[in-house]
């Protein structure tokens, strides 16, 4: 198994390798006649120039996918063991902590530099020839120094391609490439913000440089208007840019934290962009950032499948703080790791928003149901909560048919958390959720031979001690004197209180609501997403049958006139055909996957066991309350918090993981650096080395 997943991964590189050079070979004139002579012969051959572009452009991305799977399917498989130091540990710590930018890992940094890097390539190769070149416009002449800011303005366009082509890979949740990075949706989400920042930046420079040497010379009219048959259709890209304008403005995190539905809707105008970018460029350019689109929509078809038929709501747990839990039924054989989010729909309060959350249960510990909690803060959640404040039907609790619709859940491939010799979490307030998780997960196998953290630290913060409830899910095992590796430090900060031990504050907490809700209407389990290996499938079989529509229909519909053989297709012809090709791929995905999909349905388990309630009684001996600390007033140290930990765990990997407010995230990630650098500066090898992750919990 180790050595076929090497094989695989030595594959990925190779496969990724030929796609990077491809891009930065292309602005190079070696590559230009190169591509020149492959056009000719592809033409006169059964391929086409457009199966060639595909072949070459777009199909590296899909193959990384398609073989990336596979290797995550393999690597579930493999038993979880120590993580090692390595000298590229580093890297993955925070390097730069800022309440600008956030917090940038080496890696992230280093990546960020490579690609400025390379756009920087892309743009100096380009200029300087059409600087050497200066070749004068047929339709005006330009001055120099116009000629210059003309083709600055329009190699611009390029970079803004150069992101493109990448805006859509961080966002992709089932064929997420990015999970063989190890790196999942929640946290890749800001890629997908930086690219599109700088999409619009340098497609506005390319929009605006063009549209200003066009008013100076007095065709502003003339020009953007033109729609012409071969060649760049100006309209078509004023189209992509206002487009693109209306999606980013409505994405500023003023709009989007206030008013959510404008954002959501607003960002399916990525059809259109997308549409009008192909008529603007043209297909030799689409087929670079086809691959995000390509596969951004096998994964939304997929997720639409997956959301169909809905599933309903067990029941329901009411806390004080504001917080509901919410238990559905899940089908037995459906397991996903610790952190896992899921999407949900829910129709009563709206037909078209989903909302991710943490999963806080087990998979190892309820076979049969799924749990989530959430917090009471925007406008669907407070809906939500008063909903389920209203009057139930009966004196017993119990409240009519709840029906959700539901995607995921999405995690990471693999339980890396387990491979740390100690754990220190820190949470503020509903960021616990994750942790719950966790824990659930780490006791649910203290039993069995897995290698497992010796030592759990989980230091929560909250506003008032009501908050203290949301640690309901995993108090009996917090209180249970054989669970001696977890301690807990509760930190209330906007209470000042004294003499108040955990337990007396636990007993003063009010009591937790209980709703059981009637489902007479039958009602499907939640299955989960569909295995990787069958996806590396699907996707091979749906990008073999769009390269057979695409040459088909060039055959057929694109003739060569033999008495004219300079004569050009209409360019709109070509991108017709394309976008039909790919929509006809997309419908047999969708049977093929629908089909699939309705068979598992047809195996489903018919019984579920409803989630019993969960009493906040903690139980064990007096002695394991005094493990766990409570304080009032005050916010934690993690300076002290970190020192102890490390003289207490001498010669460990600790891993550091933190979910919650930015504020708290960049104070552990400050910390982290600290003190990390302090022991690296010390050149004592036996300190123990902490590993630090950020986790969210809403997106």
């Amino acid at each position: 198994m180790t050595k076929i997943s090497s094989l695989l991964k030595l594959l990925l590189f190779l496969i990724f390798a030929g796609w990077l050079s491809v891009w930065l070979l292309k602005p190079t004139q070696l590559w230009t006649k190169t591509w020149k002579l492959a056009e000719k012969k592809a033409s006169a051959s059964f391929l086409t120039q457009s199966g060639l572009n595909f072949a070459v452009y777009t199909f590296p991305v899909i193959a990384i996918a398609i073989v990336g799977f596979v290797y995550l399917a393999l690597k579930q498989k493999e038993p979880i063991s120590r993580k090692g130091r390595s000298s590229l540990s580093v890297l993955s710590n925070p390097v730069v902590v800022n309440k600008y930018i956030g917090i940038l890992s080496g890696f992230e940094i280093l990546a960020v530099c490579l690609f400025v890097i390379f756009l920087a390539w892309t743009f100096y190769v380009r200029i300087s020839n059409d600087f050497k070149k200066m070749v004068p416009m047929k339709s005006f002449t330009l001055s120099v120094w116009q000629y210059r800011v003309f083709r600055v303005a329009t190699r611009s366009g390029l970079l803004a391609e150069a992101c493109l082509a990448l805006l859509l890979l961080p966002i992709l949740r089932g064929m997420s490439v990015f999970r063989i990075l190890g790196i999942q949706f929640e946290a890749s989400v800001r890629y997908h913000v930086w690219l599109g920042t700088a999409m619009i930046l340098f497609g506005t420079l390319h929009g605006g440089g063009t549209l200003l040497i066009w008013g100076i010379k007095h065709h502003l009219g003339d020009e953007m208007w033109k729609w012409q048959k071969t060649g760049r259709i100006y309209l078509a890209g004023e189209i992509t840019l206002l487009t693109g304008l209306v999606i980013w403005i409505t994405s500023l995190p003023q709009i989007r934290r206030k008013r959510f539905e404008i954002f959501y809707y607003t960002h399916h105008l990525y059809i259109v962009f997308l549409v009008f970018f192909l008529f603007h460029t043209g297909d030799r350019h689409f087929y670079m950032v086809l691959p995000g689109f390509f596969l951004f929509c096998l994964d939304k078809i997929l997720r639409m499948i997956q959301s169909r038929p809905e599933t309903y709501i067990l029941s329901a747990r009411i806390f004080p703080s504001k917080a509901i839990e919410l238990t559905l039924p899940k089908d037995p054989r459906l397991t996903y790791a610790p952190t896992s989010v899921i999407f949900i729909k829910i129709p009563r309060i709206s037909n078209f928003q989903w909302h991710p959350f943490s999963i806080t249960s087990s998979s190892k510990v309820d076979k049969h149901t799924i749990s989530i909690l959430i917090k009471a803060e925007g406008r669907w959640t407070s809906t939500l909560c008063n909903m389920l404040h209203s009057k139930p039907d009966s004196e017993a609790g119990e409240m009519r048919f709840f029906q959700v619709a539901t995607e995921g859940p999405y995690g990471p491939s693999s339980m890396d958390f387990l491979r740390y010799d100690s754990l220190l979490l820190v949470a503020g307030g509903i960021g616990v959720t994750p942790f719950l998780s966790i824990l659930q997960e780490i006791a649910s196998t203290r039993s069995s031979k897995n290698v497992l953290p010796v030592k759990i630290q989980l230091v929560y913060t909250t506003k008032d001690s009501q908050g203290i409830c949301l640690l309901d899910p995993v108090l009996p095992h917090v209180f249970d004197a054989e669970q001696h590796y977890l301690q807990l430090k509760v930190f209330v900060t906007r209470e000042h209180q004294s003499n108040r031990s955990l337990r007396d504050v636990l007993n003063e907490v009010p009591k937790i609501q209980n709703i059981h809700f009637t489902n007479n209407r039958p009602g499907h389990a939640i299955y989960g997403l569909e295995n990787l290996q069958w996806m590396s499938v699907l996707l091979l079989v749906v990008s073999v049958v769009f390269l057979a529509f695409l040459i088909i229909s060039n055959h057929v519909f694109i003739k060569p006139d033999k008495k004219s053989p300079e004569q050009k297709t209409a360019t709109s012809v070509v991108d017709i055909l394309l976008i039909g090709s790919f929509a006809l791929a997309l419908i047999s995905g969708t049977l093929v996957a629908t089909i699939w999909r309705w068979k598992r349905l047809r195996e489903e388990i018919s019984s579920f066991s409803e989630k019993e309630s969960k009493a906040m009684k903690p139980t064990g001996a007096n002695r394991v309350f005094d493990q766990h600390e409570i304080h009032y007033g005050a916010r934690p140290n993690f300076k002290d918090i970190f020192s102890r930990l490390a003289n207490e765990s001498k010669g460990s990997n600790i891993g550091v993981f933190v979910c919650g407010p930015e504020t708290l995230k960049e104070s552990v990630a400050t910390t982290c650096q600290l003190i990390s650098n302090g022991f690296q500066s010390g050149g004592q090898d036996h300190k123990p080395f902490f590993s630090f992750h950020s986790l969210n919990f809403s997106l």
